[in-house]
């Protein structure tokens, strides 16, 4: 549940900042300022002033003295009028007036600590008692478009970093520091695993050698668990036309999102931005009756997003990403044990990478926007919502409740996962859609002989190659179990007269489709086994004359401890470890 109190606190802390910003910087413009999970921001327009992180330490300063003086908010409602005036100079402020003003609410202000700023509400009765010292922190400057429109001016977004305790803040700020630590990009180009390059673009990852060994253990999981779950697989094009995505609803809704059209033979062509258009296309290939029910439709299809530049990060965010997709086609009757059997193939993920915290996020519909965001069809809303709900709690599979965040065509669920070190991602997504099955026609011949519309789920419990990768490599910070690790073993030979052996022993492991790789560069013993533990490797094994004459191999584990097995002992323990995906090693 929601920490009211704390969600105040930060909205409240954020008005704080602004009005010590108003005051070290006279000239400064206040757009908004909400409060957000680990605190508040507030993107202000500095004009002639460049601020660093440098100068946040004074703001902040200004901040905690004036906070003795807020000991309570008043509020009132004014005209349209008198709020341009209030604003005047400030056309953000007036920006804002005006688009409340057209949608018929009340235009309020917030006042305390003398000072004024226009709000919606929803903060601390008393910030001078309720906001305790050392409970929070003005964090980093970022640049943000106004309204995240790249054609809007750039602001400076001033983040904050807000708890109940002191403790609590300072335990979230060791996290972080972690975090950092754990920088999937950091230790993406340590490790080698992928790239960006200028003359690519932005935001369309290269994936060296290193990283697509990642992918490539990942899409081989997935296909042999759902090859077991009984789904069929798929391929479709990279492209498509533009009545396909008009059919299926997706232009109106999501344009923006999508790549420009492309003209060619006198229509439009679009990149394909989501994969579900096109497996709609391959039920209705063919006759479909009951018995073909459900049906299961898989593919690690190539989608591409246009992001918005200031919105790309790493892996996370991206603009081509390669989607763990499939679709279910089933009956009204079916619809429960196919989403509860989706939902227990996240669970089977969350044990083999050590997941422990998760909660799944049921997004709704509002209402009230109908027919503009969401489908006009409020019966089968309620219905499906009403459905999902009902196997998230039968199931006893921890879950929130949110409003106004489902997909166009129906309710869905949002896979919310943390991290080794309690950082939270949004992974994987479960979808129902009762709309564009109907939009494209598709339909089975039901046991009384009459054609019926399939319902479909929408599913992708590994999420995308891209936002997973990035996920692992911060929650493993690079040290792969070793069915994942893009290196496995790494032999290291003493002498130049180890060398022979070593690569006999390196020819064994690739017999049996172990990735290794011998360590003979010309440099000191100490540097090259230095170098293998550097990319992580799960064992090193040192070969010297020991190891020769014995026959037996002493082998490093990446945590210091040293094991001594025979060859062929030690084979088998990595075969056994791999196709086990021991989440241990």
């Amino acid at each position: 549940m929601e920490n009211i109190d704390l969600s105040h606190k930060r909205h409240t802390l954020a008005h704080l900042l602004a009005q010590a910003a108003k005051e070290l910087y006279p000239k400064a413009k206040l757009t908004l300022g909400p409060a957000i999970d680990s605190g508040f921001y507030y993107d202000i327009d500095f004009g002639g002033d460049k601020l660093t992180d440098e100068d946040l330490p004074k703001i902040e300063k200004l901040m905690k003295k004036n906070l003795s003086s807020w000991k309570e908010f008043t509020h009132g409602e004014v005209s349209k009028e008198d709020a341009i005036n209030i604003f005047d100079g400030n056309e953000y402020k007036k920006e804002l007036v005006e688009e409340i003003s057209e949608r018929g609410e009340k235009i309020t202000l917030y006042t305390c600590g003398g000072f004024t700023d226009l709000c919606r509400g929803g903060h601390s009765e008393n910030p001078a008692k309720e906001i305790k010292d050392g409970s929070f922190t003005l964090d980093k400057i970022a640049g943000a478009y106004w309204r995240g429109d790249e054609k809007n001016p750039m602001l400076t977004r001033i983040y904050g970093l807000a708890f109940d305790t002191k403790e609590e803040l300072e335990q979230y700020q060791k996290m972080l520091a972690e975090a950092k630590e754990r920088d999937h990009r950091k230790i993406g180009q340590e490790m080698s695993l992928f790239s960006f390059s200028d003359h690519v673009g932005p935001g369309l990852p290269l994936w060296l050698p290193n990283g697509a060994v990642i992918i490539e253990e990942l899409e081989k999981l997935a296909k042999e668990t759902e090859f077991k779950a009984g789904y069929k697989r798929v391929r479709t094009p990279h492209i498509a036309k533009e009545s396909m995505y008009l059919t299926s609803g997706h232009l109106p809704y999501y344009e923006e999102s999508m790549y420009p059209s492309m003209e060619y033979e006198g229509g439009k062509y679009y990149l394909k931005a989501m994969n579900c258009p096109h497996h709609h296309q391959i039920f209705a290939a063919e006759p479909r009756s009951y018995r073909d029910l459900p049906l299961r439709l898989a593919e690690y299809g190539t989608c591409y997003r246009h992001e918005k530049s200031g919105e790309l990060f790493g892996l996370m965010r991206v603009r081509s990403l390669q989607m763990n997709d499939a679709h279910i086609y089933c009956t009204e009757e079916q619809f429960a044990d196919e989403f509860r059997a989706v939902n227990d193939m996240y669970l089977k993920y969350f044990k083999i990478f050590g997941i422990e915290k998760y909660v799944m996020r049921f997004s709704k519909h509002d209402p009230k926007k109908l027919g503009q965001k969401y489908v006009d069809e409020p019966e089968l809303w309620k219905k499906t919502e009403e459905m999902v709900r009902n196997v998230l709690v039968e199931s006893n599979i921890p879950f929130v409740e949110v409003e106004d965040e489902a997909a166009f065509y129906g309710p869905k669920i949002d896979v919310q996962v943390w991290s080794a070190i309690g950082r939270e991602f949004t992974l994987a997504t479960n979808q129902v859609d009762f709309a564009v099955p109907k939009r494209f026609d598709l339909s089975y011949t039901s046991s009384s002989g009459k054609a019926e519309t399939p319902l479909c789920i929408h599913r992708a419990p590994l999420g995308t190659h891209e936002r997973f990768s990035g996920f692992l490599i911060e929650h493993y910070a690079g040290k792969f179990p070793l069915w994942l690790s893009p290196l496995q073993i790494a032999i290291v030979p003493v002498k130049d007269t180890h060398v022979e052996f070593a690569k006999e022993l390196a020819k064994s492991l690739e017999d049996k489709y172990i990735r290794v790789e011998t360590f003979t560069d010309n440099e000191s013993l100490g540097k090259r086994i230095h170098k293998a533990k550097s990319l992580n490797t799960p064992y090193i094994v040192v070969i010297g004359d020991k190891e020769i004459d014995s026959g037996n191999l002493t082998i490093e584990k990446r945590n210091g401890d040293k094991v001594e097995f025979s060859k062929e002992e030690f084979i088998k323990i990595l075969e056994d470890k791999i196709i086990n995906r021991d989440p241990q090693e």
